[in-house]
């Protein structure tokens, strides 16, 4: 990642599209703001690569969702949903989809931006030292980012993969939902407990008869451990 930071900001309404334009522009961000799904997509495939996406979850020609499915076919760049969609459904519909952050409208923009230092410096300070994490049957390549299940790619989203590397950091530590949150989803995330189980379930799900891998501790959280005898 350069020193500039490169933003790609999707926002249908003008006003506050130019009014986070000029924030972010006056906080050394360089912006490439687009109105509507088409444009974003259209600059996301041809323009220089972004760092960060910021993207309405409401928008006139493509739902926010949908963009964000797009993006996540060919990347796992960070994504943040702005959106006045608040229930719980929609919001844990958009980390399902790959968001690694969900900011319900309105906002303040000072809070934006530390949620977006905050994702982007955990992004940059990823371990690339190590080019291959295996723990039983799962192995990450960690400078692609990419799962594998007993040899074969599995095809997991940015947040699901976060937090799969940091249980098989921290194997058989026992940690709570509140610690998964800080460490995976960050501290500056205020979000519901029940986001880590829906992570979680997903996780499994892809896991197969491997699931057992990530074990629910009852009354505090769940740790990582490999039985040796599968």
């Amino acid at each position: 990642m350069s020193n500039i930071t490169e933003v790609l900001l999707v926002e249908d309404d003008e006003k506050l599209r130019n009014t986070m334009l000029d924030y972010l522009q006056m906080n050394n961000f360089k912006v490439t703001a687009c109105p509507d799904g088409t444009s974003a997509l259209d600059c996301f495939k041809n323009k220089s690569p972004f760092d960060i996406v910021l993207l309405d979850g409401m928008l006139p020609d493509i739902d926010g969702f949908d963009v964000l499915k797009k993006i996540r076919e060919t990347s796992d760049i960070p994504v943040i949903i702005l959106s006045a969609r608040e229930s719980e459904r929609d919001q844990l519909s958009g980390f399902r989809l790959g968001a690694d952050n969900y900011i319900t409208k309105p906002f303040m923009l000072s809070v934006l931006k530390e949620h977006m230092s905050a994702l982007l410096a955990r992004y940059k300070h990823s371990d690339k030292d190590k080019i291959c994490l295996s723990r039983g049957a799962v192995s990450l390549n960690v400078v692609e980012r990419k799962v594998y299940l007993d040899g074969d790619l599995i095809n997991t989203t940015p947040r699901e993969y976060d937090l799969l590397l940091f249980f098989m950091e921290n194997e058989r530590i026992v940690m709570s939902r509140n610690t998964i949150l800080d460490r995976v989803w960050g501290n500056s995330y205020f979000g519901d407990l029940r986001t880590v189980d829906t992570i979680i379930k997903q996780l499994r799900k892809k896991l197969g008869r491997y699931s057992d891998y990530i074990v629910s501790i009852y009354g505090i959280g769940y740790k990582f451990e490999v039985n040796d005898e599968k």
